[in-house]
């Protein structure tokens, strides 16, 4: 650096360090320091088969041989209201999806609520009439739950924990070990509405055109193509970290490698805008709508014909393939057609996004 340059200039943003003593906002991300944070400290403590399979939910084995997805998430967004959706609506879609990617027909939520004394109930009945909204659209039922209060000034209005169980009822294993060498990626629809959503209403931007959250519920699309007998190998939604993280998680955990073309990732006018206004890049943008289908490309055309049918945002397009290495990595090509590596953000582009 310039002699001339105070050393203040750079202290503003540090570089996130794996071995920090303490929690830092960059650790709910969902990119290096989330994963740095669950490793070091909760796999190392309740390591075990279900647990290190790093899939967006737990495949379980009852000993009658039901087969049963089950998976937990808390949403601290902020602010609880955004266009498009709430707190409410994410909690119930953002549990029912981490079941479909698990290959499950989602079927019961519990719902904990952690509220600040001097929320105001009105509020609150809000957010639960758009769970129930959001429940029914799902076709799941909220059976069971619990609510905290805590002290005024130690909250933020509400806080929701869901947890849910679903039946797995393909005999595929729909899972990031299921991942073969040829198979094609299949991105759902466009990318960043949500986390674009959220970012506008913060920051009090106006666009020309209102910029809504993809939030919805991912049933219909993962049970057609299930029920097609599509040999689907690998499901995951793109929430924090957006579409890059979550193919760098199903590269390491498959011990693959994935290319993708960033010519075909659909991204709206609008966002693409939006990101670039704001120096963000589209592929770690948060979405709450959309997923990748992993599966042999011979049977790529089918599966896009069923997601058109089915999924939100679409069309759906191929947007890469699966290769046998290296192990963990993956590329974008880009329109000029150089290639970069892809890789986890290391600290936290947006907090508190879901």
């Amino acid at each position: 650096m310039p002699a001339d340059t105070p050393a203040s200039a750079f202290s503003s943003c540090p570089v996130p360090h794996p071995q920090r003593t303490e929690i830092t906002i960059g650790h709910g991300g969902g990119g290096r320091l989330t994963q740095d944070l669950i490793d070091r400290v909760f796999r190392s403590a309740f390591g075990n088969p279900s647990l290190d399979a790093q899939h967006d939910g737990a495949l379980l084995t009852t000993p009658g041989g039901a087969r049963l997805a089950f998976t937990t998430d808390s949403h601290v967004v902020s602010p609880i209201f955004f266009p498009g959706g709430d707190i409410g609506k994410i909690a119930v879609n953002g549990t029912v999806n981490d079941l479909c990617m698990c290959g499950a027909r989602p079927l019961w939520l519990s719902a904990g609520f952690i509220l600040e004394e001097g929320f105001p109930v009105a509020t609150l009945e809000k957010v639960v009439a758009s769970m129930k909204a959001a429940a029914s659209g799902a076709g799941v039922t909220i059976v069971t739950g619990d609510t905290k209060v805590v002290e005024r000034g130690k909250g933020d209005g509400v806080y929701i924990t869901t947890a849910g169980v679903g039946v797995i009822e393909t005999k595929l294993t729909v899972a990031p070990g299921s991942i073969r060498p040829g198979d094609a990626i299949i991105l759902s629809g466009d990318l960043g509405r949500h986390g674009m959503a959220i970012m506008a209403t913060r920051a009090g931007l106006a666009f020309e055109s209102a910029i809504e959250s993809d939030c919805a519920p991912l049933v219909a699309p993962v049970q057609a193509l299930l029920q097609a007998g599509l040999e689907v190998h690998c499901l995951r939604d793109l929430t924090r970290g957006g579409l890059a993280t979550a193919l760098v998680e199903l590269a390491e955990s498959s011990r693959l490698a994935i290319a993708i073309d960033g010519a075909k990732v659909p991204v709206t006018e609008l966002v693409g805008g939006a990101c670039e206004i704001l120096g963000l890049d589209p592929l770690y943008v948060a979405n709450e709508g959309r997923f990748v289908c992993i599966l042999p490309e011979a049977q790529a055309a089918q599966a896009l014909q069923i997601m058109a049918a089915t999924a939100p945002g679409g069309p759906p397009v191929v947007i890469g393939t699966v290769k046998p290495g290296p192990a963990g990595q993956v590329t974008q090509r880009s329109i000029v057609g150089t290639e970069r590596i892809v890789d986890r953000l290391s600290g936290e582009q947006l907090p508190r996004i879901c």
